[in-house]
Order: structure tokens, then C-alpha cells, then sequence
């Protein structure tokens, strides 16, 4: 019947679109397509079934239920034949016009419920014959105003919410079908198409139900038809589609348009029409095929330039995901070998500060050992105070059976190891606050080198926190050691000297007491030297150095164990991440081959 309405030329841009949305990339981006929209009874089934040549599910209420995606396709080879698919796996080939409101309703039951409830799962009918036009568009339920037993009380919200998803994309034409009989002003289905294309670039109106006008209201309907009333930019066709009575009476859809035909070319008011071609079944298929062409010509630089857009991003991510293990053992093998030795390298280079990791470990460090400077440094006021007090309080507190003018060494030096082993609280504060810098860039490799393989992970995490535990016990015995190694108040004669101030006394010879202080700030000095280099050369050792060298070693003993399969087991969801991107590339790719093929 319409098979020669539409160029040869301008097919492929059809099937393009198509193709594209079977391929998914309608998940990538909006195509452009014809969504149908109209009120309740407006007459949208009747159009759909005029233009499909099929019976379409009828009845009161809301009828279609979920988005149905009708592709006609014209092939004079084939008498006709459909596939109808919806979810992600389901797809049924059947080659009787009769099966189409049994599956599609099939299909509705199953993806939005039996009874009267909506879905967004979208329904793809595919009709291919030797009479349909070549055409796609998208049927959306029926605009509802008030909800009927059985369905939400907020029916009317969610449908206009589905309508709307459809609708506000500026690539889709908005197909709206309101009746001849009605205010057209009042219809919800234009005002919906007039919120978002209010310059009325995109919208098409179909007039339905012509022969149910009041005598003498043919002229407003005319009015309308020439866009004097509403204008839309891409204009209205009015159609005489199958009314109640003749579908009773099963009349043929072929038979309708046949009749529809002559009702036109007999009306004494609206055969005019037919030479402006704003009238019949026909007209509106060729003027939808043409108005979907030109539309996809107009977004396809766009759509080329979104996909090679999205294509770049998807292989982006791809890239910073790595292919997997091998299959074959030996491959699988040298696969894991690569995995430690990667990671070793980079814990090697972090503990030798040749790589940087989120932060920067060594100045992270330094500003730590800073921090116990400063605190060696604060100390020495506290020092050189309790050391002049117990001089100046010498002989009411401390002085025994010396004679005057004596001191006893040992009470200076009790005051020297009491200040000295103070230290230690801040030294082991200073040991732990490295540990956790070192731990967490070491967890952060592991994290970031085994991020695909959780085993690794967790032993790698777990081996870095117990060889952490062993070496920071191990600098604490250390540092414990150290302290009560300054318990001897001791150093070389020469080095001690270097220290003494040039006036090393005041006072009389007899009394020696006064050099105290100066003895004991210069002996300080020297414990603040050996103590400022010695924990921080202490921790730097055992928590990086050492704990790097013995985390590289106890991972390469997993080298010699044979349940590679399960080292290596990957992630579940990094698997299906993977599989669901590359699938999307794919898509992508094949999406930029079409458009190139045009």
C-alpha cells in the first residue's frame, strides 16, 4: 500500500536508527525517533493500527502499558512477518498478523503486571511486509485524568512522568493524535507537547474522528488543519481510522483505508485537503517517513561526534582496567609473576623516595621528625630550669655529708636521666605516627596494584600490616635501648669539651658548684644531637627500608605455590565491569561504522 511512498534513498537513515537501537546505543545517547502521545479514546490506536496494518490491543482504560516500539519496514520479497522482543533476552519470531495483541499483551503482563499498572520497559515490535510504510515510532500509554479501580491514585502523574521522559529530548517528534470533536486548546496530550517544544519545532498534530464533528463545525476543523488556530511547525493531518462500529463488524484495516479514501474525496468540506496532501493514513505515513529522515540527517553529525565522544570514554576506562590473567597456566604463571614484580618495583621505589604516592612520603617524614626537633628543642628550657633550681636549692634539699662547697655528682645526674627518659614518650609517638604514613602508601600500592584480584589484596594488606607490627616492635625495643643507654650520662671527653661555653664557670674556684648548669646544658646539647638523628635513622630503617625489603620477599614466596587460579581470581564486579564496557564499546564501534557507511 505505501511501499512506494519513501525514496529508496532515504531508508538506510531508518534502518540506521533502528539498528542503533537493537545494538542499545539509545543507552548512550537519545535517537531520534516519533513518540506518540494522545489522551485517553483520542483515536491513537486506530492511527497505530492504519499505519502497522494490525490489530493492536483495544479496550477501555489504559491499553498500552508500556512503550511500544513500532518498526515497519517494507521488503516486497516478504508477505509479512514480525519479531517482537522486549527485556533482555526475550525474542519471538511469528508470522501471523493475528499473534500481535496476544504477544504484545503478553508482553505487557509480564514487564509492568497483569491488571492496570505502567512500565518504562520499552516493547520493540518489528513488522517487516510488502505493504507497510517504512517507518518507526514509539506508542506511550494514554494521558489519564483520573485513575480507575486498580490502578495508583497518582496513574495520571506517572504516565505523564513516562510521556514526558520521551518527549523532552530534542531529538524525538512529538506525534500527537487529539479528535476532531474536542477543544483542541484542551487537550492534555498538545499541552504536554507545548511544555517542551513550545515553539512547535518538533510536534505534528493528527486530527482523528472526523466523522463524528458537529454539522457545521467542519470549518473550525479546517481552521485547525491550516495551523490558524495552534500553530505547529511541521502542521496537522487529519485521518479517518476504523471507528467502534466497523472493527464490531470486522472490517479490514485495508478495507478502512480504502473508505477512508472516499470519505475524503466525497466530503464536500474536506476533499480539498487531499490535494494539499493534510489528509488520509497515507499521507501521514509519508509526511512521518519524510519528517523522521530529515531529522535524523540533522542530528547525525551530532550523534557521530556524541558516539566517538562516549567511545573515547568507555576506552578510557578500558584502558586503566587491565584485560585479566591469561587461561593457560603458563601464561597464567608469568601473568602473576609480572602482577608482584610490578608491585615489588614500586614499593622498592617508594621506600627509596623515587616514586610518589598521593602523597610525598619523605616530606611527610621529614616534617614528622620536624615536629620531634621541636620537641627536643622545648625541652631544653624545662632542663636548663630544673638544673639551676637544684643548685640554687642544693644545700637546703639535696646536700648530704659532703663538706660545704662539695656537690654530689649523682644527684646532677638522677636530674639528667629523669628529663632524658621524658623523651621517650614523645620518640615512640613520633615511631608511631611514621608507621601509619608508611602503612597506609603501602596499602594504597596494594590497593591500586591488586585492585582486580582480592586475594592478593587481602594477603598483601595483611602481610603489610603484620611486618609494620614486627618492625615497629622492633624499633621500640630499640628505642627503649637507646634511652637507657642515656641513663649513663655519657660522652667522649673531647666531644664534651667542644660543648663547654668559653666561660665555663663564675664565682670562686671554691665554689664549683656554679659550673653546673653550664656543664649540664652542654651536656644536654649532646644528647639532643644523638637522639634528634638517632629515632628517626631508626624508624626510617626498620618501618620503610627493611619492611619494604621484607614485604617484596614474602610476596614473591606466593610464586612458589601452585593455586595460581585462585590467586589470581579476579573481582566479580570488576569482571562484569569490564564485560559491560567492553560491550559498550563494541556498541560504540559498530554504532561509528554505520554512521560511516552514510
Amino acid at each position: 500500500m505505501f511501499q512506494d511512498q519513501l525514496a529508496e534513498k532515504v531508508r538506510p537513515f531508518i534502518d540506521l536508527v533502528d539498528d542503533m537501537r537493537s545494538i542499545g546505543i539509545d543507552k548512550e545517547l537519545p535517537l531520534p525517533t516519533i513518540a506518540v502521545v494522545g489522551d485517553q479514546s483520542s483515536g491513537k490506536s486506530s492511527v497505530l493500527e492504519s499505519l502497522s496494518e494490525v490489530a493492536l490491543p483495544r479496550g477501555t482504560g489504559i491499553v498500552t502499558r508500556c512503550p511500544l516500539l513500532l518498526q515497519l519496514c517494507n521488503d516486497k520479497a516478504v508477505k509479512w512477518k514480525a519479531v517482537i522482543s522486549y527485556g533482555e533476552k526475550f525474542r519471538h519470531e511469528f508470522d501471523k498478523p493475528s499473534e500481535v495483541v496476544r504477544l504484545v499483551e503478553q508482553a505487557q503482563n509480564v514487564l509492568a503486571g497483569k491488571g492496570v499498572g505502567i512500565c518504562e520497559d520499552l516493547i520493540t515490535l518489528k513488522i517487516t511486509s510488502s505493504t507497510v510504510c517504512d517507518l518507526s515510532l514509539i506508542d506511550l500509554p494514554g494521558i489519564a485524568r483520573v485513575a480507575v479501580k486498580g490502578q495508583p491514585d497518582d496513574i495520571g502523574a506517572q504516565i505523564k512522568n513516562l510521556i514526558t521522559k520521551f518527549i523532552k529530548n530534542k531529538t524525538t517528534i512529538i506525534l500527537v493524535v487529539v479528535p476532531c470533536n474536542v477543544d483542541i486548546a484542551t487537550t492534555e496530550a498538545l499541552k504536554m507537547a507545548q511544555e517542551m517544544d513550545p515553539e512547535g519545532t518538533r510536534t505534528l498534530a493528527i486530527l482523528t474522528k472526523p466523522d463524528l464533528i458537529d454539522q457545521g463545525a467542519e470549518k473550525n476543523v479546517l481552521e485547525i488543519v491550516h495551523n490558524r488556530v495552534i500553530f505547529l511547525n511541521m502542521g496537522y493531518v487529519i485521518v479517518k481510522c476504523r471507528g467502534q462500529k466497523q472493527i464490531d463488524e470486522n472490517m479490514s484495516i485495508t478495507r478502512a483505508i480504502e473508505e477512508e479514501l472516499e470519505f475524503f474525496r466525497n466530503h464536500k468540506h474536506f476533499r480539498s485537503l487531499l490535494r494539499e496532501e493534510k489528509a488520509t493514513t497515507k499521507c501521514l505515513a509519508t509526511k512521518l517517513s519524510n519528517a523522521l529522515v530529515k531529522q535524523i540527517k540533522k542530528y547525525l553529525p551530532q550523534m557521530s561526534e556524541k558516539i566517538k565522544e562516549h567511545l573515547g570514554e568507555v576506552k578510557h576506562l578500558l584502558s586503566k582496567l587491565e584485560g585479566g590473567p591469561p587461561l593457560e597456566p603458563a601464561e597464567k604463571r608469568k601473568y602473576l609473576i609480572q602482577v608482584i614484580t610490578d608491585f615489588n618495583e614500586q614499593i622498592t621505589q617508594l621506600s627509596k623516595g623515587d616514586i610518589i604516592v598521593v602523597e610525598n612520603l619523605f616530606e611527610l617524614m621529614r616534617r614528622e621528625f620536624t615536629v620531634w626537633m621541636e620537641c627536643l628543642k622545648n625541652a631544653k628550657s624545662n632542663y636548663h630550669e630544673v638544673v639551676q633550681q637544684v643548685v640554687d636549692e642544693y644545700d637546703q634539699k639535696h646536700r648530704g655529708s659532703e663538706l660545704p662547697g662539695f656537690s654530689n655528682y649523682r644527684v646532677f645526674q638522677h636530674v639528667v636521666q629523669k628529663l632524658v627518659a621524658e623523651l621517650k614518650r614523645p620518640a615512640m609517638m613520633t615511631l608511631q605516627t611514621i608507621r601509619d604514613m608508611v602503612q597506609k602508601q603501602f596499602d594504597h600500592l596494594s590497593k591500586e596494584n591488586f585492585k582486580n584480584y582480592p586475594y592478593l589484596y587481602q594477603v598483601s594488606k595483611k602481610k603489610i600490616e603484620t611486618i609494620q607490627e614486627q618492625q615497629s616492635n622492633i624499633v621500640k625495643a630499640r628505642i627503649v635501648e637507646q634511652f637507657e643507654m642515656e641513663m649513663q650520662v655519657y660522652t667522649q671527653d673531647e666531644i664534651f669539651n667542644k660543648h663547654l661555653p668559653e666561660d665555663k664557670a663564675e664565682g670562686s674556684d671554691h665554689d664549683t658548684r656554679s659550673k653546673y648548669p653550664g656543664l649540664f646544658n652542654a651536656y644536654y646539647e649532646i644528647v639532643v644531637q644523638r637522639l634528634a638523628d638517632q629515632v628517626p635513622m631508626l624508624i626510617r630503617y626498620f618501618i620503610l627500608k627493611e619492611s619494604a625489603k621484607i614485604v617484596c620477599s614474602e610476596m614473591l614466596d606466593l610464586l612458589h605455590r601452585d593455586d595460581a587460579d585462585n590467586i589470581l581470581q579476579e573481582d566479580s564486579e570488576i569482571g562484569e565491569y569490564r564485560a559491560k564496557l567492553q560491550a559498550q564499546a563494541d556498541r560504540l564501534l559498530l554504532a561509528n561504522d554505520k554512521i560511516s557507511s552514510l
